[in-house]
């Protein structure tokens, strides 16, 4: 029921939790032995130029674009436009890490 919904700010909260779930799924493949903030850790203060952050970041963003193509095919619209935003604001923070920092 709640998945049949056609609705932006359900688009915008599964746009930004979909991310989410799929960092913590890159953690646990490629990180198994670290928690979280330990990975946390690593990757923002150890490892130089944030490459697996964006690489976890890009990576995650695989669930948005399948839950996009899922609610456009079934023609939910606004719950796309709302997935489509945050996918486009979650690529401009990797754009701007690898960019800038």
């Amino acid at each position: 029921m709640f998945w049949k919904k056609d609705n932006f700010l359900m688009g915008l909260i599964m746009g930004v939790l979909a991310p989410v779930l799929g960092i913590l799924l890159f953690k646990m493949y490629n990180f198994k032995m670290l928690t979280i903030g330990e990975t946390i850790q690593w990757m923002f203060r150890v490892e130089p130029g944030y490459k697996t952050l964006t690489v976890a970041l890009s990576l995650s963003l695989l669930l948005n674009a399948a839950l996009f193509t899922i609610y456009i095919n079934t023609s939910k619209d606004k719950t796309a436009k709302g997935i489509f935003v945050t996918t486009l604001i979650y690529g401009l923070i990797v754009l701007s890490i690898k960019t800038f920092l």
